[in-house]
């Protein structure tokens, strides 16, 4: 069946990095756009990167533009967000998800994606 499992959570103080991990198995990964979301307590799933199948295109958020980094390992079936330059406002639970397009307006909008994992919490905290 279907598996995203994310991993490469944690605590972490402000200006520090962590770099998660997303495993994908049981559909074909590198038709996909593979996208991270977040979500903060009492907020709703918000967009964070996307990568599109082959890796050349990419999309960011405002917020994280310049700080984070994704990409994908189609070889592995593995996707990455390297995140840098931390702040309290980056906490939350973090989710990869598979999106069967790439066309802008589908990438940021978490109701377009097929498959989510089951998520990993960032904390940034002092």
């Amino acid at each position: 069946q279907v598996q995203l499992v994310e991993s490469g959570g944690g605590l972490v103080q402000p200006g520090g990095s962590l770099n998660l991990s997303c495993a994908a198995a049981g559909f074909t990964f590198d038709d996909y756009t593979m996208g991270w979301f977040r979500q903060a307590p009492g907020k709703e799933r918000e967009f964070v990167a996307a990568i599109s199948w082959s890796g050349v295109n990419i999309h960011y958020s405002d917020s994280v533009m310049g700080r984070f980094t994704i990409s994908r390992d189609n070889t592995k079936l593995k996707v990455f967000l390297q995140m840098n330059s931390l702040t309290p406002e980056d906490t939350g639970v973090y989710y990869c998800g598979a999106c069967a397009t790439y066309k802008r307006s589908w990438i940021v909008t978490a109701s377009f994606y097929d498959y989510w994992g089951q998520g990993t919490q960032v904390t940034v905290s002092s």
